[in-house]
């Protein structure tokens, strides 16, 4: 289907004089097929219509795969324990509602801050830059220790203390000061860190108090499938909260899921803290939890995949719509107006279809270990296309070529994150979750940072080529990683 869409993408870039003989020759050719013609030229007449066409296919796709990867009975054994089916219900709604606060910041964050006034003049790009890598710098030093702290006070309480912490950031986009700006951001990296650790981490102490460890990869798998539909959804009502209140809306809106968040993992969650090795409660320092992520080769591996694979993710978030836009300029004349949104909306039901993949390989019994493997491979093709295809100018800038790269690599984002949520949960000790999750953010953040500084020396095709080398990096990892854990009886065939 993707590939359908690509070349139907391909063919739709002609110049309107090529287009125009082409349909002619078509005409004479076979008089039965000017319906067909008419359709291609509808899609193709602008950007809006063409990515139109292929959310719809892709949209008929998901919900295609979804119904197919079904089971006819119901879910195994494992899935089907009361316990659980308890976890899920527990867990996926807060969630999806604390996701969806997440979401609906995304779009709006460079809008609401190039909207400030300073001295009587705009917010300059530099100015919201360093608004954007304090963000990141906050996550990076403070991490290791809110992932202390949310192990040794409980998981539950950390996801309560990312509600509090993200609702302020979220509030401070209303000031025209900018140190409380900054205080924002500082205070939206820190809660950036437990939100991608505390949540998973209470999950995983709850699956196995309940004795449903086996579980889990399909509770992961439910919940990024779901956080893809919550992402479309969020798109929707950021743009209505921005049209109704401004650029800070989304953010307000944010907030009132942030609050539903909280009150359900209150209601629903009990607490779990970090079980020591010896049985004991308590937390480890983070010098105990680097040392014990050193000595096991398989952490630092899965641990190398998390970096390697989330640092060139933040590149292509930054990458992608400058890319996007001057493949649409060539294929449509300059000004042409790119539906970011649409795009968007396109790129999460590619990770619905990643989702729904890592969710049938689970059911098939096929090794999170390998199907990691295979979901880098793929992303590292893809995303070389793209930065190959962006190394060659913009004569050269093919749409097709990007749709083509980056929907694949959105596949591989939705396959991504319940695959390497199982590994974690597989691989990473209770007793240092959230800190060792943590550390790994270490050298993510360096990526990005040391990357988006860079940015003018190296322009689109060159952070792409850089996030294409993380991604080769981590599809090493990810085969040393199948290759240690690999079966003895899978080794002895081999």
């Amino acid at each position: 289907m993707l590939l359908a869409l690509c070349a139907a993408a391909r063919a739709l870039q002609l110049p309107r004089r090529h287009a125009r003989a082409k349909r002619a020759r078509t005409t004479a050719l076979r008089g039965g097929a000017k319906p067909l013609a008419s359709l291609g030229a509808a899609i193709g007449a602008s950007p809006a219509s063409l990515f139109n066409a292929v959310f719809g296919g892709l949209a008929g796709t998901a919900v295609v795969a979804k119904v197919a990867s079904a089971p006819p009975g119901g879910d195994d054994a494992a899935e089907s324990s009361a316990a659980a089916a308890a976890v899920r219900r527990r867990f996926l709604p807060v969630f999806w509602l604390l996701r969806m606060a997440d979401w609906l910041q995304g779009p709006y964050f460079y809008e609401v801050y190039s909207s400030k006034v300073f001295g009587g003049k705009a917010a300059s790009m530099d100015l919201v830059s360093q608004l954007f890598l304090a963000g990141f710098l906050s996550t990076a030093l403070f991490g290791p220790y809110v992932g202390r702290l949310a192990d040794k006070r409980g998981r539950k309480l950390g996801t309560l203390a990312f509600a509090v912490l993200y609702g302020a950031a979220a509030l401070t986009t209303k000031s025209s000061l900018l140190w409380v700006l900054f205080a924002g951001r500082v205070l939206s990296g820190v809660g950036t860190s437990l939100l991608f650790s505390a949540p998973e981490a209470w999950l995983v102490g709850d699956a196995t108090k309940n004795d449903c460890g086996a579980s889990l990869g399909g509770v992961f798998g439910a919940a990024y499938a779901g956080d893809a539909i919550v992402a479309i959804v969020a798109g929707q009502l950021a743009s209505l909260a921005a049209a109704a209140r401004g650029p800070t809306g989304p953010f307000e809106l944010s907030v009132g899921f942030l609050g539903l968040g909280a009150l359900a993992a209150s209601l629903l969650w009990t607490e779990n803290v970090a079980a020591s090795a010896d049985g004991s409660q308590g937390a480890p320092t983070i010098r105990e939890a680097f040392d014990v992520a050193c000595a096991d080769r398989k952490i630092l591996l899965v641990g190398a995949a998390q970096a390697l694979f989330e640092g060139a993710m933040y590149i292509f978030v930054l990458q992608w719509p400058p890319a996007m836009s001057r493949a649409v300029g060539a294929a449509f004349g300059e000004g042409a107006k790119v539906p970011f949104g649409t795009i968007f909306s396109s790129f999460m039901v590619c990770c619905l279809l990643g989702s729904t993949a890592f969710q049938r390989l689970s059911a098939a019994a096929v090794r999170t270990e390998s199907s990691t493997l295979g979901m880098l491979a793929l992303a590292t093709a893809a995303m070389g296309t793209a930065a190959a295809t962006a190394g060659r100018g913009v004569a050269g800038a093919t749409l097709a070529s990007f749709v083509a790269a980056f929907f694949a690599f959105e596949l591989c984002v939705g396959m991504y994150f319940p695959s390497i949520g199982t590994l974690r949960s597989k691989y990473i000790p209770d007793s240092h979750r959230s800190v060792i999750m943590n550390l790994f953010g270490i050298p993510l953040n360096a990526i990005v940072v040391g990357c988006f500084l860079s940015i003018k020396k190296l322009g689109v095709s060159g952070a792409l080529s850089v996030a294409t080398a993380a991604l080769g990096l981590a599809t090493l990892a990810a085969a040393e990683l199948a290759r240690m854990t690999k079966p003895k009886a899978e080794a002895v065939a081999a």
